[in-house]
């Protein structure tokens, strides 16, 4: 079969017309139509590459390049989100889009209240993205004059993978049900404020009205936590921290480290109309006062249910709470009086929540921060000694505790520890080796 033949299948096929097909074999051009596959030693299961492309002048002896070719339709987005006025008055109804365009392009939210400043520094913003775009289409169309440099390839697949990038982020702002209003802001989101700040709501947490022994609380729910969680000063105010078990104190670790100080078996919580026995892990190093986890979640079978935005019980629908109800715990905590940590951290006196150190002058395996999940807990058995409620500083010397017995160091590396962490273990077990096994392990 002559390779004329092969063109003709070819634009039979891919309805390409031969004088725009490019064949490749073995990375050389095949031009000479009137030879045979076997002239041209091309055997049976060989790979040829064929680009299709429109066929070019020569260039001239400047070297000018060749006109490019017209740049394919992009879509564009709706007359709506092109139209300056109703983006304006779209801001202008929307004191968050304006603060959030105040932020990331001043000159445009100044010119908000002038129709004609607004709208020309707009389309100025317009014109200069159609400009880009037909840049990034010349630049496109040069690397492929190369098809078979490597590097112009890797060139192509990145400007095609920032493009669907865009594609994406526009198709998900269009279609955020938020209503209407978020197909006209889709341009002025994506061009003129940073989209990853400004396309997606913040979802606020899943929050529901308690009482525990009486006292009222915000509880988080948190089916992610593996066990339910007070903090010290709920504990207080709940009037139960007087049955605190202390032998179940220890750590938890999870993204950080936190003081288990010990255990409530049995407390009464209301929920709705239910009153229910619920155990609490009291913790140190958690920002909020009440956290319902997993095991609290599955011994009474609750069901989050996010269409009804209800907390189902034993078919008792809680409804979670607003957004203007959640406590602002961040803003709260704030100007919260504190006091200093272990290995440089801060301890809030009212809530308990760690907050890691602002310069570390030794390194330390483990920094107590609070964490937003805890998926594992530590405890020390009930007949062991009690973990102290902080852990002495890396930096501080031993002697200050009881003295480490070597071979507890050995005993703890030959399960798997490393040396510092043996020593760390320890020190903050106060040198009870199956307390400092279950800090390292569990």
């Amino acid at each position: 079969m002559a390779l004329s033949t092969l063109r003709e299948s070819i634009q039979a096929e891919a309805k390409a017309a031969p004088e725009t097909q490019h064949i490749y074999h073995n990375g050389k051009a095949l031009t000479e139509d009137t030879k045979t596959m076997e002239q041209l030693q091309i055997s049976d299961g060989d790979m040829l590459a064929v680009h299709v492309r429109d066929k070019r002048p020569n260039p001239n002896p400047q070297g000018q390049a060749s006109r490019p070719a017209p740049p394919q339709p992009q879509p564009q987005p709706s007359a709506g989100a092109n139209d300056p006025e109703m983006i304006r008055l779209q801001v202008l109804g929307d004191p968050n889009l304006r603060q959030q365009l105040q932020r990331q392009h001043p000159e445009l939210a100044d010119a908000v209240d002038d129709p004609a400043r607004f709208a020309g520094i707009l389309r100025e913003s317009q014109d200069r993205e159609r400009r880009e775009r037909l840049e990034r289409q010349r630049q496109i169309e040069q690397l492929n004059d190369d098809p078979f440099n490597v590097e112009n390839q890797r060139k192509i697949e990145e400007m095609i993978r920032q493009e669907r990038v865009m594609e994406n982020l526009q198709n998900a702002m269009e279609h955020n049900p938020e209503g209407e209003c978020c197909v006209l802001r889709a341009y002025l989101k994506n061009k003129l404020i940073d989209p990853l700040v400004a396309v997606f709501g913040r979802v606020h947490m899943l929050y529901v009205n308690v009482e525990v022994n009486g006292h009222k609380v915000k509880a988080f729910v948190d089916s992610g936590a593996q066990a339910t969680i007070m903090s010290p000063s709920c504990a207080e105010a709940c009037g139960i921290m007087r049955l605190v078990d202390t032998r179940f104190a220890g750590v938890a670790r999870g993204v950080g480290t936190a003081n288990i100080i010990g255990r409530v078996h049995s407390a009464q919580i209301k929920i709705g109309a239910m009153h229910l026995p619920c155990s609490f892990t009291v913790m140190e190093g958690k920002g909020m006062d009440l956290l319902l986890g997993l095991d609290m979640l599955k011994r009474y079978q609750a069901t989050i249910d996010l269409a009804k935005d209800k907390l189902i019980i034993h078919g008792e629908e809680i409804p979670f709470l607003g957004e203007a109800e959640i406590p602002k715990e961040e803003d709260g905590n704030q100007n919260e009086p504190t006091i200093p940590g272990p290995a440089g951290t801060t301890i809030g006196q009212r809530s308990g929540a760690i907050e890691p150190p602002s310069e570390v002058s030794a390194p330390a395996p483990q920094s107590a921060t609070g964490a937003s999940s805890i998926p594992a807990t530590t405890t020390a058995a009930p007949g062991s000694a009690p973990a102290p409620a902080t852990a002495a500083a890396t930096a501080q010397p031993a002697a200050a505790g009881p003295a480490i017995q070597p071979q507890h160091i050995e005993t703890l590396v030959g399960m798997g520890a490393t040396r510092e962490q043996a020593i760390q273990a320890l020190q903050a077990a106060e040198g009870n080796v199956d307390v400092a096994a279950g800090i390292i392990f569990f």
